[in-house]
């Protein structure tokens, strides 16, 4: 696709009744799961199922990318579900999924710690969590289902995993591995602060955290007696912490170069779990629309960004990928002010003019699905004009929406298929406070 074609700026032109003609040609309604089933047709054989989404923080996303992993799951034989979250947290949802560990799923989900908490430690979650739980539990264990993390910002945490596998499977390699992440110790498991002291002076921890990787997989065939599994996920630990290194020392610099990094990251492990999981293994992906939907199609790959959509594309077109994404009209959401800052239930307005989702909402459509003829289809001659795609993450403004948030795309390209839903939910965050008298304000204080 020519780079050209996002160089001019999305003007917000009103849709005209060509391109609303064609949306609703091709909504189909969304209201209970056996709606879904054009959607699983669709999928056939596929072995990569990408679902997306337009926030972090939207009930509806989450509970209609359970509806597809569930039927996926049960009807077509998918091996794990692989989110946007840190492995080491991730991996205690893996363990109570598969019925090694007890109490309930909410209590597990509780122990998500890191900031934004609310994008798994909610009750849609803990819900999946139950079911799969639930369903594992019928099933012999190389059958079960299981549920990980991709992410690479877990860098102490994965530290301290691989510390405690080595005291117990040998105690002097622990020493070797303990000695070389001293390395990090100065910098009181604070990434930004490591980040930032690469910059001053020219060292780094590179090459501590890759000469641990490298011992560990240098005794791969001695640790996996002790099940493979447990060496899985130390090797996996350890490749987060070489990773992990590499994207703080990266993000500082600026530029696309650690967005790049994150996402080769998150390819990686996704090919070391289908490759875990043996033949025929087939994967369900959790991420952002940034993640899943194919960056050629928007103005990321003019800036030099590369995406898991693009590289699940590129690297298993033959095993069957398909990328859904999701999108939204208005709302309520979850999401902080700031990095950092307390969440809040914030609300969504009306998707900006010019839009896609907004010429979803001028066609009178209710909640839809949207399954994407392949290639140049006549049947999306308009929807391949490039639009803005709302996109919302974990920092939101709603008051300066209408200047951002929008990402510049080509709808039918960057999916195979797209859910829309025209008002929407925030999630229920474990971790939320109260509100007063349980209700949104109309208006947000001034400030806030």
């Amino acid at each position: 696709m020519a780079q050209q074609t996002f160089s001019r700026l999305w003007r917000g032109a009103s849709p005209d009744a060509a391109l609303i003609g064609e949306i609703q040609s091709l909504a189909r309604p969304l209201r209970t799961p056996a709606d879904l089933d054009p959607l699983l047709d669709s999928i056939g054989d596929a072995r990569y199922v990408l679902l997306g989404e337009a926030t972090h923080g939207t009930s509806e996303f989450y509970t209609w990318r359970t509806e597809i992993s569930r039927r996926l799951i049960t009807e077509k034989g998918f091996s794990f579900i692989a989110v946007e979250g840190d492995w080491p947290d991730c991996y205690t949802v893996n363990r109570y999924v598969k019925g090694l560990t007890g109490g309930s799923a909410e209590n597990v989900l509780h122990a998500f710690a890191r900031w934004p908490t609310w994008m798994w430690a909610n009750r849609e979650v803990a819900e999946l969590a139950e079911w799969m739980c639930d369903h594992n539990a019928r099933l012999p264990a190389e059958r079960q289902a299981g549920f990980y993390g991709l992410d690479v910002y877990s860098l102490w945490e994965s530290m301290h995993v691989v510390l405690e596998y080595l005291e117990k499977m040998d105690p002097e390699l622990a020493r070797t591995a303990r000695r070389a992440y001293a390395c990090f110790e100065p910098y009181d498991e604070d990434a930004q602060e490591y980040a930032r002291a690469t910059t001053l002076v020219p060292t780094s921890c590179e090459d501590e955290a890759v000469s641990i990787l490298r011992a560990l997989r240098g005794r791969a065939s001695e640790f996996r007696d002790d099940g493979p599994d447990a060496y899985f996920n130390a090797e996996q630990n350890a490749l987060v912490a070489r990773n992990a290194e590499l994207y703080y020392r990266t993000m500082v610099r600026g530029g696309p170069g650690s967005w790049n990094v994150r996402d080769n990251h998150m390819v990686e492990t996704l090919n070391r779990l289908m490759s875990h999981h043996g033949r025929g293994a087939k994967a369900i992906v959790w991420e952002h629309n940034t993640h899943v939907g194919d960056a050629r199609f928007t103005d990321m790959a003019t800036s030099g960004m590369v995406n898991v959509g693009q590289l699940v594309r590129q690297e298993h077109e033959r095993d069957g990928v398909v990328l859904v994404g999701f999108g939204t009209h208005r709302g309520t959401v979850i999401a902080g002010r700031e990095w950092g800052a307390t969440m809040e239930r914030m609300r969504v307005p009306e998707a900006r003019e010019g839009s896609y989702e907004h010429a979803m909402k001028l066609a009178g459509i209710e909640d839809s699905l949207f399954i994407f003829p392949a290639g140049e289809s006549d049947e999306t001659r308009e929807l391949r004009e490039p639009r803005g795609h709302r996109a919302i993450g974990v920092v939101y403004n709603p008051h300066t929406e209408h200047w951002g948030n929008y990402v510049p795309t080509i709808l039918p390209g960057r999916y195979d298929a797209f859910i829309y839903i025209e008002k929407t939910e925030a999630v229920d965050a474990l971790h939320m406070a109260v509100l007063v008298d349980g209700e949104v304000p109309e208006t947000f204080p001034s400030g806030q």
